[in-house]
């Protein structure tokens, strides 16, 4: 998910062409005061008029406590956005708060359901109440972790190996997961460093993590190739899905490959190798059937 600034309409118009799965167009924090309205403006154009594929846009709003946030919403949701982005949610009434004004806005255009809600949990009460937020919404597709204002709240800073963000990934994965939708983990800002940046992204995939927030293209190849399943893990998925069908086809309920009994877990990670690797080009769709 590449974050891009709502006032830079060339970022915006050429973000797609890097071909990150999700683009983030951000009005809250990359947005000075002065420029919050235009900003929104230039938004609302992009998402009308660019032809941004498939790529999944989202827009970080500002906070509906403050004087742009519920105009965010109404320009947004108006111009068909995927997924508004809530920034330092720390409670379920935010969300049902949010839900209730996309749910306004959905009415006034004919085109209700459609919004969907991710929350970025960026403070202590906001992981303290990670469940309670990622499951107060039937919109809600995930849940973020939003590091600088996290550290901030805590009293602490950001350190190479992570130690202070270890409880807040943990808990955002396991709310995450609980509540069925789900979660990723934040950006990484020193561009210089990408070997840093490269094992945060494997730990956060260790962690269960489902994709990472980034700032630049440059950071697109190392997530894909951290999260895209190696060759073996592929044909070991596709050796089990098979033994599936065959176990089907003999009406079975045992599933056996090279003699050893597969349980439901296994087959589990091997449903989700397979995702990975058709997300990732790897394997296509009638490859994997």
């Amino acid at each position: 998910m590449m974050f891009v600034p709502g006032n830079n309409p060339g970022m915006m118009a050429d973000a797609h062409i890097y071909g990150p799965d999700s683009i983030m167009l951000d009005l809250e924090d990359s947005v000075t005061m002065a420029e919050k309205d235009a900003a929104r403006l230039l938004v609302y154009n992009a998402l009308k008029s660019i032809d941004y594929g498939t790529t999944e846009m989202v827009v970080r709003i500002n906070p509906l406590n403050t004087p742009y946030g519920r105009k965010d919403v109404e320009a947004v949701v108006k111009a068909g956005v995927d997924v508004i982005r809530m920034p330092k949610t720390e409670t379920a009434d935010e969300v049902r708060e949010l839900e209730a004004e996309i749910l306004k806005v959905e009415t006034e255009i004919g085109r209700v359901g459609e919004t969907r809600i991710m929350a970025a949990i960026e403070s202590a009460l906001g992981i303290r109440n990670a469940f309670e937020i990622a499951s107060a919404s039937t919109r809600m597709m995930g849940i973020a972790l939003g590091a600088e204002d996290y550290t901030a709240n805590l009293k602490t800073q950001r350190t190479p190996g992570g130690a202070e963000l270890l409880l807040a990934r943990e808990t955002i994965v396991v709310a995450a997961r609980a509540a069925g939708i789900a979660c990723f983990d934040t950006v990484y800002s020193n561009l210089d460093d990408m070997e840093t940046f490269r094992k945060e992204v494997e730990l956060i995939k260790t962690l269960g993590f489902d994709g990472k927030s980034i700032i630049n293209p440059r950071q697109i190849e190392v997530v894909n190739e951290v999260f895209a399943p190696s060759q073996k893990d592929i044909e070991k998925a596709l050796r089990i899905t098979a033994a599936i069908k065959e176990a089907q086809q003999r009406g079975s309920g045992v599933i056996a490959v090279n003699g050893k009994m597969v349980d439901r877990p296994v087959v589990i990670r091997a449903e989700r190798t397979i995702a990975l690797a058709i997300a990732s080009g790897i394997l296509s769709k009638e490859e994997a059937l």
